[in-house]
């Protein structure tokens, strides 16, 4: 899975990727391609935009960065299964979508990424990839420096460190810490207010700006800042930084984005979606009548685990005959409902006979 990094970087295009970033390329052909309005395949697109992303125009620059960072996983999934894929390819999908955890999982696993690229990976992801990454026993034991890498990430779990082997150094002096508020699990569940070092709502809307400015992550800037300031990022935030603090384990940062008001039904229903999500924001979703609305959401609800089995049931009426059908081959509901969509199927079959 690690290569031996390149310092030379020889890239084979195709004839159409040739055509729109060779010297002399008209200006506009690049700036629709920085923007993703050219028909080019993932492979293609995505070489594409690593020169353009490099370009001296700086339109065109804030462009491709802004379009590899909402390019769809449905594209770029695809591509990292291609073995050929060029190690700085890799890198660049590792810097832009660090906070895409499917996709890490898919970098983690290809041939051709470097050492450099998961050492970079190991000391700047979420506890979420960081977790994937320590569960590659052989490529940890090859390259020990990895582990020291996600041993040093503030975003590591105590759990995860002690795995990997890593002693507290402030156990014998943990009623310190405690007076100093540096508590090793604080940021789980406590309100920080740090008034000597959180930044005012102008500095956070500040970074957020800054965080549009071509060439710069959000992702890295949200490393930076303090709990209450990411909390601060959910309620305020526009979509990108809304699905960096859902990714954060933090419950209040979570529930921060869920009363973000810009929050989409699309969001919710993603949330809705994940057997990760936590008991606080399945119940957040329950509460909001306009979300329970949504047909989507209601089935969503009521297949996932962390929903009460009495807010599940109210669902099942609602359900269409498609999806009772469905839902009643599963294997993967609990008892409770499993046997109520059975019912309801029954009951259906039984009224249409009739």
């Amino acid at each position: 899975m690690a290569q031996t990094e390149s310092t030379t970087v020889r890239l084979k295009v195709s004839p159409e990727v040739a055509r729109i970033v060779k010297l002399g390329a008209p200006r506009d052909v690049q700036l629709a391609a920085a923007r993703g309005a050219l028909p080019l395949a993932g492979k293609d697109l995505l070489t594409v935009l690593f020169f353009l992303c490099r370009s001296s125009d700086a339109e065109i620059k804030k462009a491709a960065v802004r379009t590899l960072r909402e390019l769809p996983e449905t594209i770029l999934t695809p591509v990292l299964k291609e073995e050929s894929l060029h190690p700085q390819l890799i890198d660049l999908l590792v810097r832009a979508r660090m906070a895409d955890g499917e996709l890490m999982g898919a970098v983690i696993m290809h041939v051709a990424t470097t050492l450099k690229t998961l050492l970079y990976l190991a000391g700047k992801a979420s506890s979420g990839v960081l977790e994937r990454l320590a569960g590659h026993q052989n490529l940890l034991h090859q390259n020990p420096e990895l582990v020291a890498a996600i041993i040093a990430n503030p975003a590591a779990e105590k759990t995860l460190k002690f795995k990997l082997g890593w002693q507290d150094p402030e156990a014998a002096v943990q009623s310190a810490a405690d007076q100093k508020g540096d508590v090793g699990d604080v940021d789980d569940d406590e309100d920080v207010d740090g008034d000597d070092e959180e930044r005012s709502q102008t500095e956070i809307e500040a970074l957020m700006k800054e965080a549009d400015a071509e060439g710069l992550s959000k992702y890295q800037i949200a490393m930076e800042l303090k709990v209450a300031e990411k909390i601060k990022m959910g309620l305020t935030g526009d979509k990108e930084w809304r699905a960096i603090m859902m990714k954060q384990s933090n419950k209040l940062i979570q529930g921060a984005v869920m009363k973000n008001p810009r929050i989409t039904d699309g969001e919710v229903l993603m949330v809705a979606k994940s057997k990760t999500s936590s008991d606080d924001l399945i119940r957040l979703i329950l509460l909001n009548k306009d979300w329970v609305k949504n047909y989507e959401i209601k089935k969503a609800l009521l297949v996932h685990p962390k929903t009460p089995p009495p807010k599940a049931l109210r669902f099942v009426s609602f359900m269409t005959m498609k999806d009772i059908k469905t839902m009643a081959k599963s294997r993967q509901l609990s008892n409770i409902i499993a046997n109520a969509v059975r019912k309801e199927l029954a009951f259906r079959i039984k009224k249409q006979g009739g």
